[in-house]
């Protein structure tokens, strides 16, 4: 067996066992905030130890990803409605505090480095992996809050059909760049591929919605049509800003935690531009 025949079947076995776990994870609330607290932890010990390695920077790793954690479980419990008050957001807020009076006894040669890699943690995985319960908590006219799983699905589901579609047709029609100078693998024929697949799975789901039961996103087929455009873009862009973080780190890969597909930065790039975008074009729906 070839090297390379090794690790497609590495990669294929990685593959659909990390599609089993996040399909399942959907099915049960509990299950959902516990799996994505933990991409959440290991998400930013992986980023703050990527940019550790740099010179002149020395984040607390630890406190950093806990309070990234602590903050995706305060929003998973406002959201569920565990949890009445804001308050619940004053040990997070108190992290933060820490994070920059720290500094001023650490002695590390450059604060500032420090100081804005740390929040840059908490804005670019925290803050946008914690906006899936805002998609995930539905609440209905009477005030009654509802777990819905379709709708977090369905941009998982989005981003994964958007990948498939944008490997197959790249490869077969790809000729076009469509950001050589930080991606020079995807084309526009690519990316145009994959999304008409997704355009037609948000057909069918939108479809299948509305004839199976209770309707909590409160979506047409249009409107599925235009959350799937919205993943569609901004997953893109997710893709190529992590590229970009790749780049200036001068590293292939964010880690080797998932044989086959990389470190969780590798895993859930598109993810961190679609999630807060498909929260903000949902909600954006509900003012028109």
């Amino acid at each position: 067996m070839t090297e390379k025949l090794q690790n497609l079947i590495v990669r294929t076995i990685t593959g659909i066992l990390f599609v089993t776990v996040m399909v399942v994870c959907f099915l049960r609330p509990l299950a959902m905030i516990f799996l994505f607290s933990l991409i959440t932890g290991l998400s930013i010990w992986e980023f703050t130890g990527l940019v550790n390695a740099r010179q002149g920077v020395n984040v607390n790793r630890f406190i950093t990803t806990v309070a990234g954690v602590y903050f995706f479980l305060a929003v998973a419990g406002v959201n569920s409605g565990l949890v009445r008050t804001f308050a619940v957001f004053i040990p997070y807020l108190l992290t933060v505090v820490y994070l920059f009076i720290s500094e001023l006894y650490t002695r590390n040669a450059d604060a500032i480095n420090d100081w804005a890699y740390a929040m840059l943690s908490q804005m670019y995985i925290a803050l946008p992996l914690s906006t899936v319960n805002a998609l995930a908590f539905r609440s209905t006219p009477d005030g009654a809050i509802h777990f819905y799983y379709l709708l977090p699905l369905s941009v998982f589901i989005f981003l994964w059909m958007n990948d498939t579609g944008a490997y197959c047709s790249g490869s077969l029609f790809g000729r076009h760049k469509l950001f050589p100078r930080i991606s020079p693998g995807k084309t526009w024929e690519g990316s145009i591929g994959g999304g008409i697949l997704v355009m037609a799975v948000a057909l069918l789901i939108g479809w299948i919605e509305q004839r199976v039961g209770d309707v909590y996103s409160g979506l047409t087929l249009l409107q599925w049509m235009g959350l799937g455009l919205v993943v569609v873009f901004f997953g893109t862009w997710g893709d190529l800003v992590e590229s970009l973080f790749k780049r200036t780190l001068g590293i292939k890969d964010s880690g080797n935690i998932l044989p086959g597909h990389g470190g969780m930065l590798d895993r859930f790039d598109s993810s961190l531009m679609a999630l807060p975008a498909s929260v903000i074009y949902i909600y954006t729906l509900t003012l028109f």
